[in-house]
């Protein structure tokens, strides 16, 4: 069925696309939304069903979400922060509670502070620019905090590379750069399969969903570094042979989203892109996608389906997005951090790039520091830097006591500030310590924040934010948020074994990240502070 829905929607393609139409109607202001929705199904040749049920899935488009005046941030660096309180009294002043919304991380988790109100994010109290934002690095060639300066100069590298699509090829493939949205795969064993694949039509999507609460380096490159992106995709697609890429952007970053339609139109005016005429040096066209809400869509084929209008679910691999990704052709997606590491690999080569990182972890990464640093904001880190490092010398340490970092988001290790001098930053170092680095967002959890309501606000959050597509995801976060819940409120007794086995049933049968990716901090929260959780669960031996 899904292979028939995305024959449809591919017939009109991203001009006017299913996806524009649902979401135009959905956002309708006269509540006649269903019966525009039925329009839409009726002009794509498609299912009532099959519209309804894609516009249903995500927040934005609910009905509620319309009688919202004021958003505020309940991702977990605010959680933990203890100003989550304190925002919503200020807001209470002006606005009634039922015109208070939510939205799952805003990507300001160095203030801890931020509200989102007529499409600007604002900060409580005023206390400083809700845009300035503290960036370092570590690295004595910095490939992404570099400014790209004048584009005409910035893009004439790829007129170098025109003629040389396997050369530059070789230089993605001797940096060994690894997809830095979280899992570390191999961007050029992506390039080269998209590359080799047959097919007439071709594209690059570049994943700007940037849903883990806590970090922001992404928010941060699409809004200061935009053509840095747009290079990497535009080279991408040299190589692979596509002309079209689509840069799909988390509809809690509308800053991010205005910053990058304007780039692709300084692009298209400069005659570097194609726009309406398509008379430009390449023929490579962009499109800017904005979200409407739904963590799960920073999931790859989630991603995909959300772009082709059908319900954002995730799909089985294989086949992988190289071969068979947006509406069914080759396509190479990855996220933001990695496309734009391209233009440094290919002015100073793969070598040089690869030198700042480790052998398995080349380059520089970017980390995000939440508002309990003493200089929170955005690093850019070399590969193999002690952690020690990153978080008393290049963060400043903290500013109160700290038991733990989560690293790598929600579904990222729960690391004891105990551990920290055992590990490095790169891949390698935290999966031997079991942990996650992934995006290499780092949420802090204070000295007297209960780990219990830590657990369940990851459960919480699983649960919400599931595609629902499998049992052991949709059911498991929310049997397991039951257990927890009913812990912390009814002092519950949890049965240890039970509990034991929800996670392993959802770390082995979840289809993606989510369901799977949850037990890790889980398991280490029980590893490392067991003497903490103890009141909560019954002993395995009862």
């Amino acid at each position: 069925m899904s292979r028939n829905l995305r024959g449809l929607s591919a017939r009109r393609g991203l001009t006017n696309s299913l996806y524009d139409s649902i979401a135009g109607a959905s956002h309708n202001e006269d509540h006649a939304g269903d019966e525009k929705l039925m329009t839409v199904a009726d002009e794509f040749m498609t299912g009532g069903a099959a519209v309804l049920s894609s516009s249903s899935f995500y927040d934005f488009l609910q009905p509620a979400h319309a009688g919202k005046k004021v958003f505020m941030c309940d991702g977990t660096a605010c959680l933990t922060s203890g100003r989550t309180e304190e925002v919503r009294r200020t807001l209470l002043e002006k606005y009634k509670p039922d015109e208070i919304g939510v939205m799952t991380c805003l990507g300001h988790c160095h203030s801890n502070n931020a509200f989102l109100v007529n499409g600007e994010i604002r900060l409580c109290g005023g206390d400083g620019d809700a845009s300035a934002l503290r960036v370092s690095s570590n690295a004595e060639m910095p490939a992404l905090l570099t400014p790209t300066g004048d584009i005409s100069e910035y893009y004439s590298l790829a007129r170098k590379w025109l003629g040389e699509p396997e050369g530059a090829l070789k230089q993605l493939e001797a940096s060994g750069l690894r997809g830095r949205g979280g899992a570390g795969f191999p961007f050029h064993v992506k390039v080269r399969s998209s590359r080799e694949a047959g097919s007439d039509k071709k594209y690059v999507v570049c994943n700007g969903d940037e849903g883990d609460p806590g970090a922001f380096s992404d928010k941060w490159l699409l809004e200061e570094r935009p053509h840095a992106v747009l290079f990497g995709m535009l080279m991408t697609g040299l190589i692979t042979g596509a002309d079209t890429g689509v840069v799909y952007i988390r509809g809690e970053y509308p800053l991010a989203v205005k910053k990058v339609r304007e780039a692709v139109t300084h692009l298209e005016d400069a005659g570097i892109a194609a726009g309406s005429d398509g008379d430009a040096v390449t023929r490579f066209r962009f499109h800017v996608v904005e979200g409407s809400g739904a963590y799960i869509c920073g999931e790859e084929t989630s991603l995909l389906n959300s772009i082709e209008g059908l319900r954002p679910e995730v799909r089985t691999r294989p086949p992988f997005p190289a071969v068979y990704g947006l509406f069914g052709r080759p396509t190479v997606l990855s996220n933001v951090e990695t496309f734009a590491n391209i233009h440094f690999i290919l002015e100073e080569g793969g070598e040089a790039w690869a030198a700042m990182g480790t052998e398995k972890s080349p380059g520089t990464k970017l980390v995000s520091l939440d508002g309990a640093f003493r200089k929170p904001g955005l690093l850019e880190v070399k590969m193999g830097t002690p952690m020690r490092t990153v978080i008393d010398e290049l963060g400043g340490g903290s500013r109160y006591p700290v038991k733990a970092f989560q690293v790598g988001g929600p579904l990222g290790g729960l690391v004891p500030a105990s551990r920290i001098d055992d590990l490095t930053l790169d891949f390698e170092s935290f999966a031997r310590e079991g942990f996650l680095l992934g995006h290499a967002g780092i949420v802090s959890v204070p000295e007297d924040f209960p780990v219990i309501k830590l657990l369940e606000h990851l459960f919480e959050f699983t649960k919400k934010e599931s595609c629902g597509k499998c049992f052991p995801c949709r059911l498991g976060s929310a049997r397991g948020y039951e257990l927890l819940s009913g812990a912390t409120g009814n002092k519950e007794k949890i049965d240890r074994q039970l509990f034991d086995d929800l996670l392993e049933t959802m770390q082995l049968g979840s289809l993606c990240a989510l369901g799977g990716g949850l037990p890790l901090p889980v398991k280490n929260a029980l590893q490392y502070f067991g003497e903490e959780l103890n009141e909560y669960f019954t002993s395995k031996e009862a």
